[in-house]
């Protein structure tokens, strides 16, 4: 019986929800571990393997069901099972279908896992800077509104990601945040010159608080610092890699 170590969520409870990392898988070299992602070089037997034993480990006998993510704000209703090459190009999925393992990846941008349990409403979202900043988790909380979640139930868990100690980011990139709301200072701390430091966690529940949901939980998990226990694109790219794997945060729903 092979384990795959799972970090959750306690504001989610019962609900089968898990982040993977990499420990618990087959991949090897540079990708070594549980490395989901099929848009990296790894060879397409050990990702199918990895990603059938973290839905095996998140929700024993589902469908996983994943996206062709583009750091979109862009979400798709999910009610029956999607072939890996027909993955619609999404970064946020819901359903209401038992059995069905949303699942979204990430190497540095967090997952985020949703649930209205007593509607019977799960969702999940790819947010990088590019869909946080675009709404990924408003446009999938008003998913989940439209199946018959309430706004005020709806419980949110932000998976590991790049940490703000870890993310540096240039004055254009600082400038582009404050000129669509100046109150996004505050997830800015200065560093080197013209450089600063994001908080992209804390910038997501912000938002996701703001529009009103029940619960915001996050992992305060840095998968850029915790070299054995998760993939990073930005640690890498800083080490001229050429190849990187990814984790993935999955939800849904017992039959």
């Amino acid at each position: 019986m092979q384990t795959v170590p799972l970090l959750t969520s306690p504001a989610l409870g019962s609900i089968a929800h898990g982040f993977t990392g990499r420990r618990g898988g087959v991949s090897t070299g540079l990708v070594a571990g549980l490395n989901v992602g099929l848009g990296s070089d790894d060879d397409p037997a050990a990702v199918h393997e990895n990603r059938r034993r973290a839905g095996e480990a998140i929700l024993p006998g589902s469908t996983l069901v994943t996206l062709h993510q583009v750091h979109s704000a862009d979400v798709v209703r999910v009610n029956a099972a999607i072939p890996v090459d027909e993955r619609p190009k999404a970064d946020a999925m819901v359903t209401d279908r038992p059995g069905l393992l949303l699942g979204v990846l990430g190497a540095d941008c967090p997952p985020i896992l949703f649930a209205d349990e007593a509607a019977g409403v799960v969702g999940a979202a790819h947010s990088g800077w590019k869909g946080a900043f675009a709404g990924v988790g408003e446009a999938t909380v008003a998913a989940m509104e439209r199946m018959g979640a309430q706004r005020s139930r709806i419980i949110a868990a932000i998976g590991p990601c790049i940490q703000q100690k870890s993310y540096e980011v240039d004055s254009g990139f600082f400038q582009r945040f404050c000129e669509a709301e100046p109150e996004n200072e505050r997830f800015f701390r200065e560093g080197r010159a013209d450089h600063y430091q994001f908080d992209l966690e804390g910038y997501i529940a912000a938002r996701l608080a703001a529009c009103g949901i029940g619960t915001v939980h996050v992992s305060g998990v840095d998968t850029y610092a915790d070299e054995q226990g998760y993939y990073s694109f930005r640690r890498a790219t800083h080490r001229g890699e050429p190849d990187y794997g990814r984790q993935m945060g999955a939800i849904g729903l017992r039959g």
